[in-house]
């Protein structure tokens, strides 16, 4: 057994080494099963407790998770930087790739030409003057109270720091299931303890989220719109009724993402301010490019002041010339107007495969965003007759924790030529029992 996984040592760190080893080099993928922990211990010639202690420490990390009669798997994607071979697998010939869950790179603006100023000095680095200017306008706008802001290097950038500076490995946290892939990573990355706070088409249930803070979590992440992979939006009537259960946890940390920003096709109703301790993060990634690692982060005084010392230990601040293309994206007209197209264009196709789909019979979620959420009979066998057909989506189990199967499919890709085929394709993925000679 120890040959067939390629896992080798006889102390608790060189057999978690060895199993680090082989993510890295792919030996070792995501999903798959390690040995129970006393037959490794025999395989290697040492005690269970030394291999339960490696399998404990790479849980810690996030590298492997429990899962349940199935033993220890490695997890989806840890926190491992692996070869590059093993970055991404490899798409059939002709496939459309709608797994993604990026812009659509048409749609993005053209980066502005900066007149820079000279570069500034460690002493008088930090958020620009302009950027927060004009964040705290925009913020204001949609109703977000500013009393602090800052700047950091993307929405999971600022996540990341929110929890590490308010909570330490073992605390609970409140995430939405289905979820964020990205966020349950970072969960797992910082030794946390999920707990599943259920999703409907009007964001987070208070039911959920009661449950949550009766288990004790001591924050709770929230997507306010295009949540990700179902496409919820937190309506006026929702967040009155979260506000209410939040106000009986007032030392809860409350962190919202509001990725979306201005590809929103619905109103902003925040939560920030429902507890003593919260923060508004909004990323310029979705409607502005990937590559711009930049979000704008609001926040109660104390929060932030976390937020901004940890960075001064660490990265010390988002580069100026990052923020100034990102003012002159916001000021500039035509970028505005480029960016209401790409919304429009976005919604257009995600009703249009909605439409399609529920034509077909089959139900599906997504009202703001980029994807669109189908629940499944089996993921494994809807996943393979996509690609099979010419389509690859997300599995739902990168973004799920308790909630039934489904696949994600992002319409940042579809044509309008692709609506119909793909609904076609989806019915007969879903349907009757899987196909001879497929392996399940």
């Amino acid at each position: 057994m120890a040959v067939r996984y390629q896992i080798a040592g006889t102390t608790a760190a060189t057999i978690s080494g060895s199993i680090e080893s082989g993510v890295r080099r792919g030996a070792l993928v995501a999903g798959q099963s390690l040995p129970p922990v006393r037959e490794l211990a025999g395989a290697l010639g040492v005690s269970a407790g030394t291999v339960a202690a490696a399998y404990q420490s790479l849980r810690q990390r996030g590298i492997v998770e429990t899962a349940g009669r199935n033993g220890t798997r490695i997890r989806p994607r840890p926190p491992l930087a692996p070869t590059r071979s093993a970055l991404r697998l490899p798409k059939p010939a002709g496939v459309l790739d709608l797994s993604a869950g990026e812009p659509d790179a048409r749609l993005l603006p053209d980066l502005p030409r900066l007149d820079l100023r000279p570069q500034r000095g460690y002493g008088d680095a930090g958020p620009i003057p302009e950027l927060i200017e004009l964040a705290t306008a925009r913020l204001s706008a949609d109703g977000v109270p500013v009393p602090a802001l800052t700047v950091t290097g993307g929405a999971l950038d600022g996540i990341d720091r929110l929890l590490a500076a308010h909570l330490r490995p073992g605390d609970r946290v409140g995430v939405e299931d289905p979820g964020w892939a990205n966020l349950f990573d970072l969960v797992a990355a910082q030794g946390l303890t999920p707990v599943a706070v259920p999703v409907d088409e009007q964001g987070p249930t208070p039911e959920g989220l009661s449950a949550a803070l009766s288990a004790g979590v001591g924050a709770v992440v929230v997507t306010t719109r295009a949540q990700n992979p179902t496409g919820a939006a937190v309506t006026r009537a929702r967040a009155t009724a979260l506000r209410a259960v939040l106000r009986t946890h007032p030392d809860l940390l409350v962190v919202e993402d509001d990725h979306a920003a201005e590809l929103a096709v619905v109103a902003l109703h925040p939560l920030a301010g429902a507890t003593h301790r919260w923060a508004f993060v909004r990323s310029v990634s979705k409607p502005y490019g990937p590559d711009l690692r930049l979000a704008v982060m609001a926040g109660d005084e104390a929060t932030l002041t976390r937020v901004e010392g940890r960075m001064r230990i660490g990265t010390g601040w988002v580069s100026s010339i990052l923020q100034q293309g990102v003012v002159a994206l916001w000021r500039d007209d035509t970028v505005a107007a480029r960016i209401d197209r790409a919304r429009d264009s976005y919604a257009r196709r995600r009703s249009a495969l909605r439409t399609a789909l529920s034509e077909r019979g089959l139900s599906s979620a997504g009202n703001t965003g980029l994807n669109v959420w189908l629940p499944v009979p089996d993921e494994t066998v809807a996943v393979a007759r996509l690609r099979d057909t010419g389509y690859a989506v997300a599995p739902g189990s990168l973004f799920r924790l308790a909630t039934p199967p489904a696949v994600r499919i992002t319409v940042s890709p579809l044509s309008d030529g692709d609506i119909e085929p793909l609904a076609d394709a989806a019915l007969d993925a879903v349907g009757g029992a899987p196909r001879a000679g497929y392996a399940v």
